[in-house]
């Protein structure tokens, strides 16, 4: 399909085809993901050595220790990003800074500095959530339907 589509181009379309395939920068795909994996991977070895600390020093256990671990962590990428590192990090690493949930305090954060100067309430009150707040509306609708399944379930099922 694409021979036929050349066939109809002008030579003048195929010349500058030619040169913006030339020009265009080559990605390093396989470095790309290596990045990502071992930053990535960093992030949730740090997520893992908090989740210890508060099960050696606090006394939780491995179910109750999780949401603290994750609210720390949302925490600190929040500082992070707050101080301009966090930034830095996701430009080497890529999705490797992203995907954890260390991303989701960065989107959150970088909203609200983004609209600060328009205010507490309509700028960062209202924006806050603009990018992380369908993850958001995706848990809550998520865990409700859940919830309504397990609970038909014990109601009718007797489990």
């Amino acid at each position: 399909m694409s021979s036929n589509k050349k066939k109809k181009l002008t030579p003048v379309q195929q010349q500058y085809q030619q040169l913006e395939k030339n020009k265009e920068t080559k990605r390093p795909v396989l470095a790309n993901s290596i990045k990502a994996f071992l930053i990535g991977g960093f992030i949730c070895l740090i997520g893992q050595t908090i989740q210890t600390a508060y099960i050696y020093y606090f006394d939780f256990n491995e179910q109750t220790a999780g949401n603290p671990t994750v609210a720390t962590l949302i925490f600190i990428s929040m500082l992070l990003t707050g101080f301009g590192v966090y930034d830095r990090i996701a430009q080497f690493a890529g999705a490797g800074s992203a995907v954890p949930v260390t991303g989701f305090g960065n989107a959150v954060i970088s909203a609200a500095i983004e609209h600060r100067s328009e205010g507490f309430v309509l700028g960062v009150g209202g924006n806050m959530f603009k990018l992380a707040g369908s993850v958001i509306l995706f848990g809550v609708f998520s865990a409700f339907v859940i919830a309504l399944i397990k609970s038909i379930l014990i109601q009718w099922g007797g489990f």
